[in-house]
């Protein structure tokens, strides 16, 4: 927890420099592939400081995201036992490979969309995908939704209420937290029995 905690905490420290926008691209598009640290946390912080380019940070996160999804496919269509296996392996993933087979057998694109949108590893459905040969577009399309529904959710929650929102998490941010961590147990659960 001491790494992915530096590793927030530099991922924060972009917003601070000039590099920030570019510094989101690249997040949104590693993330989708191998980093740990969500985008989310990048994209509101520059939203925050300029509430008028909320929208602007979203497409772009989006875009990146959707381009490091097609490299996470990349990593599982070619590289799978190179490069995707450790990356599994890393997240504890490898476990649940044979179901995530099971997922993309039967809900091929709804199982993308909703690891696109939900705190579901996205990263682990980009290589997965491209291991078990799921349609490229189908692949794509899913990602565009999810992706895209996610980071412009919290664009337009941000651009509505601006600063007042940030007062907002800093006082609830311990509940925020649990209830962050919540909806990712019941993403997991939702994959588990649902599917």
């Amino acid at each position: 927890m001491k790494y992915i905690k530096k590793l927030y905490d530099w991922v924060l420290n972009w917003a601070e420099t000039p590099y920030a926008v570019p510094a989101l691209f690249l997040l949104a598009f590693t993330e989708s592939s191998f980093f740990p640290v969500p985008p989310d946390v990048l994209l509101i912080t520059l939203s925050l400081s300029i509430p008028k380019k909320a929208f602007k940070y979203a497409l772009l996160c989006t875009f990146g995201s959707i381009v490091g999804g097609m490299f996470g496919y990349f990593i599982g269509y070619q590289l799978m036992d190179l490069i995707g296996i450790p990356i599994l392996n890393f997240y504890g993933a490898m476990e649940k490979y044979e179901y995530i087979r099971a997922l993309y057998t039967k809900y091929d694109a709804w199982a993308v969309g909703i690891a696109a949108f939900t705190p579901i590893p996205y990263k682990v459905f980009t290589i997965a995908a491209g291991a078990f040969k799921i349609d490229f577009v189908v692949f794509v399309l899913a990602s565009i939704a999810g992706r895209a529904g996610r980071f412009f959710l919290v664009a337009g929650f941000i651009y509505l209420y601006g600063p007042s929102i940030k007062d907002f998490i800093d006082k609830y941010f311990n509940l925020l937290t649990f209830a962050f961590f919540v909806l990712l147990i019941l993403g997991f659960l939702l994959m588990k029995y649902a599917f």
